[in-house]
């Protein structure tokens, strides 16, 4: 989840604070275990979505798999819809507002909420970004949406909801993307079936207790009309794309066994400068 790998990426910035070419340091490895890991048979297949990955705003390589994954099945009208977007500079899809797509984003934290005021104000001014902030649950995340939208049917939907996301995600079967991208438990194995139990009124609590494992956002993918096609190599973003559009263009089986990423969130530790969408 979000908050975990800011967290992690706290801490373990923290530790490399302590060294004056910690960054250089940081990066080298970074990129020796990335070089490594893709040498494995199991990322030889071209279809696989890992080779692509590539951070701009997202926390890992979400914004290069995206990318990748609308190379494959084309755009449309070109809108998004995120829920749970921080302050806006660190999500998956700032880097598509960035390329001219619409969007709206849902964000129950009203410090991220004002933040996002200041930091994108021409676009929200302009129409090309919509903000609506709430608290999201299962009871009012459809209407959050369609009440921001003017279909159902658009190019993505991110769901990063601590806690409770599978349920809102269950929830918003009305809709009709034709991408999702949604956080996933990588603690439980691929063929595990876990879900966190249900509470509005309960956010992550700094635990390994939340969302859901890999099986069970598969399967639940599937009831809505969805394969999975891939997870991000930091093993914290499952992608899915709308079963009638998937053809051959992606890694089949479209099963947690097959694309399951185990955890690796120091991944996810930025290094370099600050993002920021404008100056």
């Amino acid at each position: 989840m979000a908050s975990i790998r800011r967290w992690v990426s706290r801490i373990i910035d923290r530790s490399l604070a302590r060294f004056s070419a910690a960054s250089p340091i940081a990066q080298s490895i970074q990129q020796k275990f990335l070089h490594e890991l893709l040498q494995q048979a199991r990322y030889a297949d071209p279809k696989r979505l890992t080779r692509f990955e590539h951070q701009v705003f997202s926390q890992g390589g979400e914004d290069g798999a995206l990318r990748e994954i609308f190379r494959r099945i084309g755009e449309t009208d070109r809108t998004f819809v995120e829920l749970g977007v921080g302050n806006g500079v660190e999500n998956n899809t700032a880097f598509l507002l960035l390329q001219g797509w619409n969007g709206l984003w849902l964000e129950g934290s009203a410090k991220s909420c004002t933040a996002i005021r200041a930091s994108f104000a021409r676009e929200l001014g302009a129409g090309k970004l919509k903000l609506a902030e709430a608290l999201i649950t299962r009871d009012n995340a459809a209407d959050l949406v369609l009440g921001g939208m003017s279909s159902p049917t658009f190019d993505l939907l991110s769901i990063d909801v601590d806690r409770n996301t599978y349920h809102v995600w269950e929830a918003l079967g009305v809709l009709r993307p034709r991408a999702v991208v949604v956080e996933y438990n990588a603690l439980y194995p691929g063929d595990m079936h876990w879900i966190a139990e249900y509470d509005a009124d309960k956010s992550w609590n700094g635990t390994t207790y939340f969302g859901a494992s890999l099986k069970a956002l598969e399967q639940l993918g599937s009831r809505m009309g969805y394969n999975l096609v891939g997870c991000d190599i930091a093993g914290a973003n499952a992608f899915f794309v709308r079963n009638d559009l998937c053809e051959d263009k992606f890694c089949a089986p479209f099963t947690a066994e097959n694309h399951y990423e185990p955890i690796r969130y120091f991944l996810h530790t930025r290094v370099g400068h600050r993002p920021v969408f404008r100056d």
